[in-house]
């Protein structure tokens, strides 16, 4: 458990860097982009091999309605990835789209892993995607995206999410549990 705790502080502390030392960031100029980036890649390297060591207590499991409802907000999650990308109609609505996936992709997993090494891992980044948007939102206004929202790239953004979800599920459930039920 102390690797996969380590891993999602060295995530948090990463991620945070930028805004709670602001100076010390831009001092670093361009290293510090390659040492967050580094920090991040050892971050979920840790977060991975401690999950997979960790135990503790479970308290519920994944059952037919769980995981269809966790399949349901990862393809949203995916969705709203896409469409940050995009620039779709749903970024004018949402300020942070990435953050809000994130936030989506954790709490799905929580549905569905009730142990005490799954709350560590997504409940520390779930709390990390909140705290992200926190700090985000005191930083400054948002400049709200506006029109043209193109068809196409709202039906791209949606076929994208899809074959994303797909790739991703097969990947799943080739490294850990297959994550479509049955």
């Amino acid at each position: 458990m102390v690797l996969l705790s380590l891993g999602v502080v060295l995530w948090w502390a990463a991620h945070l860097f930028k805004r709670a030392a602001p100076e010390r960031r831009a001092a670093l100029g361009d290293t510090g982009k390659g040492l967050v980036a580094l920090l991040l890649v050892l971050s979920v390297v840790l977060m991975v091999i401690g999950y997979k060591r960790a135990d503790g207590p479970v308290w519920w499991g994944p059952s037919p309605a769980t995981v269809g409802i966790n399949n349901l907000l990862v393809l949203l999650a995916f969705y709203l990835y896409a469409a940050d990308g995009m620039k779709t109609r749903v970024t004018a609505w949402l300020r942070h789209p990435q953050l809000t996936a994130f936030s989506l992709w954790a709490v799905a997993h929580l549905l569905v892993n009730g142990d005490l090494p799954s709350l560590v891992l997504f409940g520390g980044l779930l709390a990390w995607a909140v705290v992200e948007i926190a700090v985000l939102n005191r930083a400054g206004a948002w400049k709200r995206r506006t029109g043209p929202f193109p068809l196409r790239k709202e039906i791209m953004a949606a076929v994208g999410a899809v074959v994303v979800m797909l790739v991703v599920g097969l990947i799943h459930g080739w490294v850990g549990p297959w994550p479509f039920g049955g």
